[in-house]
C-alpha cells in the first residue's frame, strides 16, 4: 500500500487552483514516474492533501461525477463526502458473499488503515431487485476516486488509485482532478413541496397484513414479523437528494447519515439511529433496538411516554427477540460476549426506542464480512425466526425494499461500521419513496402499528414542509 500525505506545509492549501496543481503533481509522479510498476498484483495508493474546509454538501453538489456518496457516523466527528469510483465491487442477485470476500480480502490485507470501501446490501439479497433498485445491486461497495474527509476543523482531500490498473488511466484521472470544484459557502437549497402521496400497502392492505400475522402467531412457528410500508411523494420540480439529506441531518442529531448515488438522479438517503455493528481490531460493538414511542410535547408528557415504553409488555417482548438473536448470531463468532442485563432508552430528537448494547471480542480469523453476514437481517427489521419472517415479507409486501433495512456503511482493513438502513428513502428525479416498518407481535393492532410507521417518517415529513396530520391530495 502506498500512502503519500503532503507534509510540505504546516497549514492546509488555501487556493483551489493550488489544490489541483498539488494533487496533479502527486498523481502524475506516481503514475508516470514508474512507482506503480513495482508490483504486479492489485494494490492501492492513497494520496492525501490537507485543504481548507469546504461545506461537504456544497462540494458534492459542485462535482460532475455521476457516482457520489456521503457518510457520517453517529458518535465520531469524521464525515466523508466522496465522488467517482477508483474501484467498485458489485453483485446482482443473488448476493455472493464468497465473491465479495475474494475480491476485498487481498486488497484490504495490505492497504493503509484509512482506506474505506463504502456501500451496502439489499435487505433481502436472495431476491431479485425490481425497478430502479437494480442500479444498487444485491451489494455494492465503492472505493471513491476522491474523498473530502472532515474531522473537527481539519479537512483532507484524498485521491485513491488502484495499481497497476490506473497506470493506463493517467490522463483520465488528471482530467478528473482539473474538474474538481471548491465552491463558496451558501445556505442549504430548499426542498420542494410534494404534490401527491401514495402508500403501499394502503391502510386496508396494512390491516390485512397485521391481521394475517396475528393469526400466524397462533398457527405457525412465527413469533414476530416486521412489515413495512412504502410511502411515495411526487414532485412537480426536480428533487435534490443532497439538499434533502442536508436538511434532514440538521434535524436528526445522534444518527448515522448516509447518501449513496450510483447514477445521476438516483440516491438512497437516510438518518438511521441504529448501529448494526462497529469493529475496531477484534472488538465488536452492536445493539438490539426495538420498541418505539414518540417524544412528548411537554416534559411531563415526555416522561409519561418513556415510562410507558419501559413498562410495555408488548414492546419488551418485541425487543427480547432482537436481544436473543444478537446473542445467538454474535456469540459463536466471539471468544468473549456481553449484553446489557436490561434494555434502556435510546433518546432521539423526535422519538425513542428500547436499546440493549452488546460488546464482543472476535475469535482469531473472523472477518468483518463474517460479522455482517451473521447479523443481517436482525429481528428488528425482519422478524423471528428469521426464515419464517422473510418468507412472510416476500409473500405479503407489495414492493421491493431494496437497500431499505439493509446494512449500509464502510469496511476497511481492520475496522468497519455499518448502520441499519432505516429512516430512509429512495430519491428519483421527481419522486421520493420513504420506507418505514413496525414489529408485529401478539398484542399488536393495525391502527397502533400504522401510527408507529407514520411517526417514523416524521423527520422526512418535516423537511418536506408537511405534517403527520396532513394528507397530500393527488
Amino acid at each position: 500500500m502506498i500512502d503519500r500525505s503532503s507534509n510540505s506545509a504546516p497549514e492546509a492549501v488555501l487556493d483551489p487552483a493550488h489544490v489541483r496543481r498539488a494533487l496533479t503533481a502527486q498523481v502524475d509522479h506516481l503514475l508516470a514516474g514508474g512507482n506503480g510498476h513495482a508490483r504486479p498484483d492489485r494494490h492501492l495508493a492513497r494520496l492525501a492533501l490537507p485543504v481548507t474546509p469546504v461545506d461537504p454538501f456544497r462540494w458534492l453538489q459542485a462535482q460532475d461525477a455521476p457516482a457520489r456518496l456521503y457518510w457520517s457516523g453517529r458518535e465520531d466527528d469524521l464525515e466523508t463526502a466522496a465522488v467517482g469510483e477508483a474501484d467498485c465491487c458489485a453483485c446482482h442477485t443473488p448476493a455472493d458473499f464468497e465473491a465479495l470476500r475474494r475480491y476485498l480480502a487481498p486488497v484490504l490485507a495490505s492497504c493503509h488503515a484509512q482506506v474505506r470501501y463504502y456501500g451496502g446490501l439489499r435487505f433481502d439479497p436472495a431476491m431479485p431487485a425490481q425497478g430502479v433498485w437494480t442500479a444498487f445491486g444485491a451489494y455494492r461497495f465503492v472505493l471513491p476516486r476522491f474523498e473530502l474527509r472532515y474531522r473537527g476543523e481539519a479537512a483532507t482531500l484524498v485521491c485513491n488509485l488502484v495499481l497497476p490498473r490506473d497506470l493506463a488511466r493517467r490522463d483520465e484521472i488528471l482530467a478528473q482532478i482539473q474538474r474538481l470544484r471548491f465552491p463558496a459557502p451558501r445556505p442549504p437549497a430548499a426542498v420542494p413541496v410534494p404534490i401527491a402521496r401514495t402508500d403501499r400497502p394502503d391502510a386496508e392492505g396494512w390491516r390485512h397484513n397485521v391481521v394475517w400475522a396475528l393469526r400466524a402467531f397462533e398457527t405457525t412457528r412465527l413469533d414476530k414479523v416486521v412489515f413495512a410500508r412504502e410511502t411515495s411523494f411526487d414532485f412537480a420540480d426536480a428533487l435534490d437528494g443532497l439538499a434533502l439529506l442536508e436538511n434532514l441531518k440538521a434535524g436528526t442529531p445522534g444518527c448515522f447519515h448516509f447518501y449513496f448515488q450510483p447514477a445521476p438522479g438516483l440516491a438512497f438517503v437516510g438518518a438511521s439511529p441504529e448501529r448494526l455493528f462497529r469493529r475496531r481490531g477484534r472488538t465488536i460493538d452492536s445493539e438490539a433496538v426495538a420498541g418505539t414511542r414518540p417524544r412528548g410535547a411537554s416534559a411531563t408528557d415526555d416522561a409519561r411516554l418513556l415510562e410507558e415504553l419501559l413498562r410495555s409488555d408488548k414492546d419488551r417482548r418485541e425487543h427480547d427477540y432482537v436481544r436473543r438473536s444478537l446473542r445467538e448470531d454474535l456469540a459463536p463468532l466471539s471468544q468473549a460476549f456481553s449484553l446489557d442485563a436490561e434494555p434502556s432508552e435510546m433518546k432521539l430528537a423526535s422519538g425513542r426506542h428500547l436499546v440493549s448494547r452488546a460488546r464482543a471480542t472476535l475469535r482469531a480469523g473472523v472477518t468483518s464480512l463474517d460479522v455482517l453476514q451473521a447479523l443481517h437481517p436482525t429481528p428488528a427489521v425482519g422478524g423471528y425466526p428469521s426464515g419464517d419472517a422473510l418468507a412472510a415479507i416476500r409473500t405479503r409486501e407489495p414492493f421491493d425494499r431494496g437497500w431499505y433495512a439493509g446494512p449500509v456503511g464502510w469496511i476497511g482493513p481492520d475496522a468497519a461500521e455499518f448502520a441499519v438502513g432505516i429512516r430512509s428513502g429512495l430519491v428519483e428525479p421527481r419522486r421520493l419513496s420513504l420506507y418505514s416498518g413496525a414489529g408485529i407481535v401478539p398484542g399488536s393492532t393495525p391502527e397502533g402499528e400504522w401510527a408507529e410507521i407514520e411517526c417514523k417518517i416524521g423527520d422526512f415529513i418535516k423537511v418536506l414542509g408537511l405534517s403527520l396530520q396532513r394528507t397530500v391530495s393527488g
